[in-house]
Parts: C-alpha cells; sequence; structure tokens
C-alpha cells in the first residue's frame, strides 16, 4: 500500500488483458473506490470468472475498507467491467464521464440497440465536477481522445489516467476507434501534462515496452514530459497527429474489443438471458459483398 496525498493506493495487475485496476481509500473514514475493475472473460470458451474482481473485494475486506464507489475511466474494449459485480456486492455507486451517451450512440446500432443515455451508470461526471470519498476530494478532468467519454481521476497529487497515456517508454492511447481524435488526445494529454511535476500519474495499462523486463504502471508528469517516446516536451501537435494517425493504421482491434463495448457501454450489464437461460453477447460480421450472397 502507499501513499499519494493522503490517499491509500493499491494497483491489481490483470495480465491476462494487461489492464491495472486500483483500490484507492481515505485513511481516515476507510472509504474506497475501485478503479477500471476487470470481469475475467475466456474469449474461446465464453467462460466469465470473477477471480479478479474477488481479489479487490477480498483486499479492502482484509485491511477494513467499505467500498463506496467504481469508477470506470472509459468504456474500456480490452476487458469486460466487473463493476455491475462489484455493485452488487457492496452497494457503491458507479461514475464514468457525462459524455458516455455519445459512445453509447456510436455503438448501439452496431449491436441492433437504442441510442442510450448514460442511465445505467449511477453518475455522470461533467469536467471539472468533484465528489467526496471519506475525507478526499477527487476532481474529475475529461480526458477524451482515445473515446469521446474517456475521464481521469485526480485525488490530491494522483490522478488516474485511463488509456489516455501509457508509460514513457511505451507512448500513448490509440485514437482510431470510432469517435476517437487524436487531435483531441493531443490536447488532453497536454492538460494532464500542464500539472504540476511531481503529480504522479496511474496507467490504466501496461504492455511491457521492448527491453523492460517487468510491469510497470506508476509514473510522474516530469518523466511523461521528459521521456515519453510519443509526446515528450517539444512534440508539437501536427507531429503528434501524424504519427499516431500513421501507427494506428497499423494496429489491429483489440481481441475482446466487440465483447467489452457491448457490455461496458452499459455499466458492465451483460446482456440480458434468453428463453434458454443463457446469454448471449453479439459478434457482427463483416463479410465482402461478392460472398455475401454465396454464404
Amino acid at each position: 500500500m502507499s501513499g499519494g496525498s493522503k490517499a491509500e493506493i493499491r494497483a491489481f495487475f490483470d495480465e491476462a488483458t494487461f489492464t491495472v485496476s486500483y483500490l484507492v481509500a481515505d485513511p481516515a473514514t476507510r472509504e474506497a473506490a475501485v478503479i477500471d475493475p476487470v470481469l475475467d472473460y475466456d474469449p474461446r470458451s465464453g467462460k466469465i470468472a470473477t477471480t479478479s474482481a474477488d481479489a479487490l473485494l477480498a483486499a479492502a475486506q482484509g485491511i477494513g475498507l467499505k467500498i463506496v464507489w467504481i469508477l470506470e475511466t472509459h468504456a474500456h474494449a480490452d476487458h469486460l467491467s466487473a463493476a455491475q459485480y462489484l455493485k452488487a456486492k457492496t452497494g457503491a455507486k458507479i461514475g464514468i464521464g457525462a459524455h458516455i451517451g455519445e459512445v453509447q450512440k456510436i455503438f448501439g446500432p452496431v449491436f441492433e440497440e437504442a441510442p442510450g443515455y448514460g442511465e445505467e451508470f449511477d453518475r455522470l461526471f461533467a469536467d471539472g465536477e468533484t465528489f467526496s470519498l471519506g475525507a478526499l476530494t477527487f476532481e474529475v478532468l475529461a480526458t477524451p481522445g482515445h473515446t469521446p467519454a474517456c475521464v481521469s481521476y485526480k485525488v490530491g497529487g494522483a490522478v488516474f489516467v485511463g488509456d489516455t497515456l501509457f508509460m514513457p517508454d511505451y507512448g500513448t492511447a490509440r485514437a482510431d476507434f470510432p469517435g476517437g481524435d487524436a487531435r483531441i488526445l493531443y490536447r488532453s494529454i497536454r492538460r494532464l501534462l500542464a500539472l504540476p511535476p511531481e503529480t504522479r500519474l496511474f496507467m490504466c495499462h501496461d504492455y511491457k515496452a521492448p527491453g523492460r523486463e517487468t510491469f510497470a504502471w506508476e509514473t510522474t508528469v516530469a518523466e511523461e514530459r521528459a521521456r515519453n517516446v510519443q509526446i515528450h516536451d517539444g512534440v508539437d501537435e501536427e507531429s503528434f497527429v501524424a504519427m499516431r494517425r500513421a501507427r494506428d493504421a497499423t494496429l489491429a482491434a483489440p481481441v475482446l474489443l466487440l465483447p467489452s463495448i457491448q457490455v461496458n457501454i452499459h455499466a458492465g450489464h451483460l446482456p440480458a438471458a434468453g428463453e434458454n437461460g443463457k446469454r448471449y453477447l453479439k459478434i457482427p460480421l463483416s463479410v465482402p459483398i461478392e460472398a455475401d450472397a454465396s454464404l
């Protein structure tokens, strides 16, 4: 456990999805928030498990914490959220950025769903909004670009940046998903990097850059400004946008993109069970026009 301007912070790394979830607590009241929790999902079998979420719950119970918030930095495309499972276990409220409705409008038609307005979440956070966790105050920073609804959560001298930034030796988020924008991403990152140099930044992912032997997910504003391989000081907006667009054009879709998005835009709710009691995810197919009639 480490302290971050009075907040106690514990990280939980899910190597299967390279995702870092956080347990953030107020030492005075023992109230806690979980940031970006993972629901275990095996795409080969369709099996759902709660091992990662249960580890968070056990850790919280072990040190006497009461989880009152579940905070999503955005609708993730690389893992399913355990928000609903944790809410059922703790009664905590689920929060996300206020622009989640835009993401729902983009992806709803993909899965034959009506556009949403974020009603599945308990709280939609606007840029600059604050809320309490015991004696701690969280501030919401809108950091779109990866998705329209991305936010970062600042508490004292610590900021949880979601997918906006990675460790300095790895770079920044992709911006080619529907609703993403490399130019907007650049401005969001520069907003984060305008914070005091000693500000601690906590990543949502680490992919262990080539040459690095261990996973890592904590850095500082000063380190990012000095060493980030894609957006260190001196990289202007046009250069960053050109780099990001060229690199994104070479990237494959995340393995769990389609399962993750249709669950996460609904605050971690799994699809309703069918008449046979089973739940089904939709996987839209992209079929070449010339082959469509023969398949």
